[in-house]
């Protein structure tokens, strides 16, 4: 135990010599900063003494506490953590493995009696120490914002430590392997960051996809919602028939009758058939859609794991979406529905396949890198 502490205090040490260690607690501390010096008022927003008058956007339209929650959301987790906070996270701790190999320090600490798969983790485990670190500044400033200027104490706020953390090991677990493999601190982490813009496009398509699969989907439903009101209105209508009154005798049957039965069967023919071509269409998408899945499956999911602290921490601060009024067009109505719809179905991705298949890719990458570490004459 005593061992473990001591590499764990070196490795911290070694984050520590570094000036961007400090130059991100900084940073983290600045965004909590600026969090902290915005404000709603009944009349607008406030920036320390200034007033901005909106009438559309004061504490009446958003209290203070769900106006914190909602920056601490978009500003702090969106922006902050899932993407800067990261790459600089990436670049302090991406030079742990390949400053260890190249500078003779593994040929010091491997004539302690110590394992070398014990030694790989334990630096593995300094390096998302200082992701903790950092995060947890920002998520205790957030909290104390929150508190004192939003009137709300919100401890869930700190279910981001962990989250955050496990996001940032998928990302540092392929630094650490290519630093191993290459012993090159920019390699690995320019490497990381492509990949990682990789995974950002794939996501993107999913999501562009997902969206036009609901979007389809809404247009089904709309149809047969449709067809029915006209398949209900053609048998009111043949049951009205024979209270029509009958026609004087020497008079020709009227033949408007028998011309809107065959306009209103036509029509319900029409509806079938755009029904079955969209229905068409959702297969087609939706076979796209499983391949991306499946392309997913193997990858990390840093996306779906960020978004997963809008599921489990204060879900957007429980802001009420925009309504559509009654005189939106039928292209809004349908636009809201898929938007939820769309929610509807990737919130139903369940905690087990992102977390689950991030974590074996993980795993997989960390035994890659941990063998080729064991093996390796230094």
């Amino acid at each position: 135990m005593t061992q473990t502490t001591a590499l764990l205090i070196d490795g911290y040490r070694q984050v520590n010599d570094k000036k961007l260690f400090w130059i991100t607690l900084g940073l983290s501390g600045l965004v909590v900063a600026i969090i902290a010096m915005l404000g709603v008022t009944p009349e607008g927003l406030k920036i320390l003494i200034w007033e901005l008058k909106n009438p559309v956007f004061n504490a009446t339209v958003m209290p203070p506490a769900e106006f914190y929650k909602y920056v601490f959301t978009t500003l702090g987790i969106s922006i902050w953590l899932a993407w800067i906070a990261s790459i600089l996270a990436l670049v302090s701790t991406g030079s742990i493995f390949p400053d260890f190999l190249a500078q003779g320090s593994v040929d010091l600490v491997l004539s302690r009696p110590i394992g070398r798969v014990k030694l790989f983790f334990v630096k593995y485990l300094s390096g998302l120490l200082f992701a903790a670190l950092q995060v947890t500044v920002f998520t205790v400033g957030s909290f104390l914002v929150i508190g004192v200027r939003g009137g709300v104490w919100e401890p869930g706020l700190f279910i981001a430590i962990p989250v955050f953390v496990l996001f940032f090991s998928y990302l540092f677990s392929i630094c650490v392997f290519l630093g191993v493999l290459s012993r090159s601190s920019m390699l690995a982490i320019l490497v990381t960051i492509l990949l990682w813009f990789c995974l950002f496009i794939v996501n993107s398509t999913d999501g562009m996809v997902s969206m036009i699969k609901a979007q389809m989907e809404v247009k089904v439903e709309r149809l047969e919602r449709e067809l029915a009101e006209a398949q209900a209105e053609s048998i009111v209508t043949v049951e009205a028939e024979p209270d029509a009154e009958a026609p004087v005798e020497g008079e020709s049957e009227p033949e408007t009758q028998p011309e809107e039965e065959a306009e209103s069967a036509a029509d319900i023919e029409h509806l079938a058939d755009r029904i079955e071509d969209a229905r068409g269409e959702v297969r087609t998408i939706q076979r796209v859609a499983d391949t991306i899945i499946g392309i997913k499956t193997v990858m990390p999911k840093t996306g779906e794991t960020i978004g997963l602290l809008e599921r489990w921490l204060i879900d957007t601060a429980h802001l009420p979406r925009q309504r559509v009024d009654g005189n939106a067009s039928r292209w809004q109505l349908d636009q809201r529905a898929a938007e939820d719809k769309l929610i509807e179905n990737l919130r139903g991705r369940s905690v087990s396949w992102i977390i689950g298949t991030s974590v074996i890719f993980e795993c997989v990458l960390l035994l890659l890198a941990c063998w080729r570490f064991s093996r390796r004459d230094f």
